[in-house]
């Protein structure tokens, strides 16, 4: 989420904010969320998590120039391109085991690149936080940003889009839920320093309305998410853990570009900010569902 709705959405702004351009994007975005979960075939379906890793992870290094740090901006954004495409690939023609090896000899290979490209630089008096600073652009945005290839191909094929799309609809609808209730509500700030206008009031709203998110979607696919088992129980836990996981990550992105001195982290979404502002909450709620899916919801068999 962009650093206005992020302080926002939970925040006690009640001056009047232009909602037009924001449920705009919204409606796209939804629209094309669907497209892309039910008719895409798998090489669109990999198009799109490319494209977004990219812009993402690009978004990321920008703020870098902001900052005025220095960083290998391609080779952290193909480095990352590569691993999405190698986990995909990898599972798509083999088991889950194997993929992870692959996934890390990607890493691996990633780190030595980006080590080696330091040894040309004659005149970089801060080798260290170049490396850093490149190291954790791949670490934060294309490593997180892979857990939806996971999700989507762990269990066999691409049948995971509706594991994805739950993930989506609950972490979005607590972005949605803590902008309602911190603006009508707010009053008590959760963590100035980072986030100004966010309050606990809009942070405790929007994780109820993630969790009632979790269990109507529970109620709408008749316990099942496609691959996995979806009780009562999951849908409850999941509903409080994942909007959690969400508002982590929209503080992460909330903290890096106050770092930066920016507001949004680009201006590709009309009324959200850019690509990493749209899918911040979702870096750390990707991988706690694919942790929580693999360790205690049953996989079905057709």
């Amino acid at each position: 989420m962009n650093e206005t709705i992020a302080e926002k959405a939970g925040g006690v702004d009640k001056s009047g904010w232009r909602l037009l351009p924001r449920v705009q994007s919204a409606l796209l975005l939804a629209a094309g969320l669907l497209a892309a979960a039910f008719w895409l075939p798998p090489a669109g379906i990999l198009a799109v998590l490319v494209l977004v890793c990219c812009a993402g992870t690009m978004e990321f290094y920008s703020l870098l120039d902001h900052a005025g740090i220095r960083h290998f901006k391609v080779v952290g954004t193909l480095g990352g391109l590569v691993l999405v495409a190698t986990s995909w690939f990898s599972l798509e023609n083999a088991d889950a085991t194997i993929s992870y090896e692959y996934e890390w000899f990607v890493l691996f290979g990633l780190t030595v690149v980006i080590l080696l490209r330091i040894f040309p630089q004659k005149n970089n008096p801060r080798p260290l936080e170049t490396l850093a600073a490149t190291l954790l652009g791949v670490m934060y945005v294309p490593f997180l940003f892979n857990f939806f290839t996971k999700l989507l191909m762990v269990w066999g094929g691409w049948e995971g889009r509706l594991l994805v799309l739950y993930l989506i609809v609950v972490v979005k609808v607590t972005d949605v839920g803590a902008y309602a209730v911190g603006c009508s509500f707010g009053k008590h700030k959760l963590l100035p320093r980072i986030s100004p206008l966010k309050t606990w009031e809009g942070t405790i709203g929007g994780i109820f309305c993630g969790l009632l998110a979790s269990i109507l979607f529970h109620h709408m696919v008749g316990g099942d998410l496609g691959v996995v088992s979806f009780n009562l129980r999951d849908a409850a836990v999941l509903g409080l853990v994942l909007p959690l996981a969400g508002v982590v990550g929209d503080l992460t992105e909330s903290q890096l570009k106050r770092a930066a001195g920016v507001k949004d982290s680009g201006r590709l979404v009309m009324g959200m900010g850019g690509v990493l502002d749209v899918i911040d909450s979702l870096l750390f709620a990707a991988p706690t569902l694919y942790i929580y899916s693999r360790l205690f919801m049953v996989r079905l068999t057709f």
